[in-house]
């Protein structure tokens, strides 16, 4: 059995920005993620997608972020337990609790941090005929490693942030990339979809509005998109790879019956300390909900930060918390 003092469930940049701030209050931190290594939806989903909105960097890719955070904890040693998913948390007579996984692995800590990660999400996905089957030959729902498709006709579907900075960034390294959108306006940011539109005008991509994916086609592997627009009339678009991104949705598996409040598939937190209707049991990152939440990484480093100085009460109960700047203090490896 594994022993420590949180333990977080997800592996993601807000479960590993916690390990941080745990460590500045000595707080020994597991990390489980169901996904097979470390970095959550960054590495999972869009690992050499620029981010613009973390302090101190103008843009950063998200790979870069992971590998950064990673140097960042290092000094706190945290272990992990990749490519498993939670089942059960056992409360013990002491107010400790034991979190077991699919593969049995059991981590006897203080304190669970449910820090959403991947494996609190699957992908959206749209019914059109024979998708399933070709999942694994030519059908992704994410863009791992972009030089996968280098030279190769792309297709992709959706109207959303993702579907157009993939667009625009496979648009070099693609042979044909086509985006299809069922509407002729997109929810994503209005520069992405300026960018769009600006490379469609250029010859760079083929946009095609106001149409659906219908089914696809191949022997073996996928060979072509049907499309069909408003006139109901189809077609047929040459393709490689088709990538849907209509985004992702909740699930949240076991977590769902552990007795939390939840609300439209998230956990509900009281904002003082995020922490769930169950004690000793914290929420933070995309998997939590409160009013005003906002989805975003630096919203779940703020959230990682006040978990910990109220978490450190379990851990620490004889002990009363000073709060120190690590410009005083500095970081303090274990």
């Amino acid at each position: 059995m594994i022993t420590t003092d949180i333990c977080i469930i997800g592996a993601g940049p807000v479960g590993l920005f916690s390990v941080f701030e745990a460590g500045l209050l000595k707080m020994r931190c597991h990390l489980i993620d169901a996904l097979p290594q470390i970095g959550g939806q960054l590495s999972e989903i869009y690992p050499q997608k620029p981010i613009y909105d973390i302090p101190g960097y103008p843009t950063i890719k998200a790979q870069e972020l992971v590998d950064n955070l990673m140097l960042q904890i290092a000094p706190f040693n945290p272990s992990f337990t990749l490519g498993e998913r939670v089942e059960t948390i056992d409360k013990q007579e002491d107010g400790s609790m034991i979190v077991k996984t699919s593969d049995a692995t059991e981590v006897h800590c203080q304190v669970v941090v449910i820090a959403g990660g991947l494996g609190c999400f699957e992908p959206r996905k749209p019914e059109i005929a024979g998708l399933e089957h070709f999942e694994g030959k030519g059908v992704a729902y994410m863009v791992k490693n972009p030089e996968k498709f280098r030279d190769k006709e792309i297709v992709i579907a959706g109207g959303g942030d993702s579907a157009l900075d993939w667009t625009a960034y496979l648009a070099d390294i693609a042979k044909t990339t086509t985006l299809i959108h069922r509407s002729d306006t997109f929810r994503g940011a209005p520069d992405s979809a300026e960018k769009v539109f600006a490379l469609a005008e250029q010859g760079k991509i083929n946009l095609i509005l106001q149409s659906n994916v219908v089914s696809l086609n191949g022997n073996g592997h996928l060979k072509e998109v049907v499309v069909a627009g408003k006139d109901k009339n189809s077609y047929a678009v040459p393709s490689d790879y088709f990538i849907p991104l209509f985004g992702l949705s909740p699930k949240l598996g076991p977590i769902a019956e552990w007795g939390l409040n939840i609300n439209k598939s998230a956990i509900e937190v009281n904002t003082f300390d995020y922490s769930t209707n169950v004690e000793r049991i914290y929420a933070i990152g995309d998997i939590n909900t409160y009013p005003g939440k906002l989805k975003l990484i630096l919203t779940g480093f703020h959230e990682a930060a006040m978990m910990c100085q109220s978490a450190f009460k379990f851990v620490y109960p004889n002990q009363h918390l000073s709060f120190k700047y690590t410009t005083v203090n500095g970081v303090n490896a274990f």
